[in-house]
């Protein structure tokens, strides 16, 4: 039974409660507040409802759906991991107040990633157009400025080279044909380990290409040509292994084993078009020069990470998506985006415009941005919209008038 609040409070909770009333962070007096809704705790109930049919009523008690909601607040505030977050509260009488946990037993840390993982994309973002509507009632948010930028989150992967990602690819498919053969035994094709001479190659190419004499580019292409054979051995192997367990080569009497080598079959099948495209990226650039490749892959565990480059000096090259955060007075963010593929900073101007007048129904005074929003026909537009001063820098702006008017009042 899936419950909004936690509903029975212990002795244990009123001691903590008072031992700690003047130990809380500064933000968390606000987030409190804010928690308390009763439309959010509804959305996170309903969404957590959802796997099971009727657990809002039936059931034994599962985890209320504010420790919950309090729980990933606290994670995003101090960047926890779950490991963290779990630990954290447990340890610590000021989280256990303002998580609600109180003197009860706190969620581990895999229950936890599981209940995060059953809010989807959108379900948060009805998460955040309440908080948004709960900013205007309070009049936090007037609508009278608006700010707009792009930047990159980053996904958690290695620095991408090719021969690292076939590396990672015969280090997959090696060990989930290994945990195959552990459950079925003999039967069928057998595993030929390649992990060490595949590894061996990636050596070989990591040195060639620190090389700067002429002939380390033979040696690269020659080394290359080694590892990209291996790859695709063993991504034959790999097929074998797949189409064996398909055809009830290989399998187990056991209910549960014979289930897991359908789940290993599937995690063959997902990988193998991913180290394809690698090998033929690889292919591309190694003998044909071709660097964009259609459809390259940075990560076989993150297969949509995109190459961005901001112009950054420090990192020209971050490897992630292209997020929009859109704020009004306050900072208070009032809207945001994730690019399935980078769009040009200059078309996202008047769709944020647009945005802010349905988020807060009215047009900004004020509409700011970097320099890379900017186009004439933008500021025109703004304009037209009603905007009173766009602070959108020019970057050929020479005139003493024009720098005025890009300068936020």
């Amino acid at each position: 039974m899936i419950a909004a609040r936690r509903m029975q409070r212990s002795v244990a909770d009123g001691f903590i409660a008072e031992e700690v009333a003047d130990l809380w962070e500064p933000w968390m007096r606000q987030a409190d507040q804010v928690l308390e809704d009763d439309v959010l705790l509804t959305l996170i109930q309903r969404e957590l409802s959802r796997r099971i049919k009727k657990s809002k009523t039936r059931g034994r008690p599962g985890t209320p759906a504010e420790i919950v909601l309090r729980m990933l607040v606290l994670k995003h505030m101090h960047n926890y991991s779950f490991e963290d977050l779990t630990r954290e509260v447990r340890a610590n009488l000021v989280y256990r107040e303002f998580t609600r946990v109180g003197g009860g037993k706190t969620p581990d840390d895999k229950s936890m990633g599981r209940l995060a993982r059953q809010l989807r994309p959108e379900v948060i973002r009805q998460i955040h157009d309440r908080v948004v509507a709960m900013a205007k009632e309070e009049k936090i948010v007037q609508g009278r400025r608006m700010r707009v930028d792009t930047t990159v989150v980053e996904t958690n992967i290695h620095y991408p080279t090719d021969s690292s990602l076939l590396g990672d690819g015969v280090r997959v498919l090696t060990r989930v044909m290994q945990k195959i053969g552990s459950i079925a035994g003999e039967a069928g094709a057998q595993l030929r380990d390649r992990s060490r001479s595949v590894q061996l190659r990636v050596l070989d190419i990591a040195r060639a290409a620190r090389s700067k004499v002429p002939q380390s580019q033979e040696k690269l292409k020659k080394a290359y040509g080694r590892l990209l054979d291996s790859a695709g051995r063993v991504m034959g192997q790999a097929k074998r292994f797949s189409q064996e367990i398909a055809d009830g080569i290989k399998r187990s009497a056991d209910i549960l084993q014979q289930a897991a080598l359908q789940g290993l079959r599937k995690e063959i099948d997902t990988m193998l078009p991913r180290v394809k495209q690698v090998i033929q990226q690889t292919k591309a650039r190694i003998w044909g020069g071709d660097t964009h490749a259609e459809g390259k892959i940075l990560s076989l565990f993150e297969p949509s990470t995109e190459v961005i480059r901001k112009g950054k000096a420090g990192k020209p090259n971050e490897f992630g998506k292209m997020v929009k955060v859109q704020e009004a007075e306050n900072q208070i963010v009032i809207d945001y985006e994730v690019y399935e593929q980078r769009p040009n900073d200059s078309d996202l101007l008047i769709p944020s415009i647009e945005a802010h007048q349905e988020k807060l129904g009215c047009t900004p005074r004020l509409a700011a941005a970097d320099a890379g929003f900017y186009s004439a026909k933008n500021e025109q537009a703004a304009k037209d919209k009603g905007v009173k001063q766009v602070c959108v820098p020019s970057r050929s702006t020479k005139s003493a008038e024009r720098k005025r008017e890009q300068k936020i009042g």
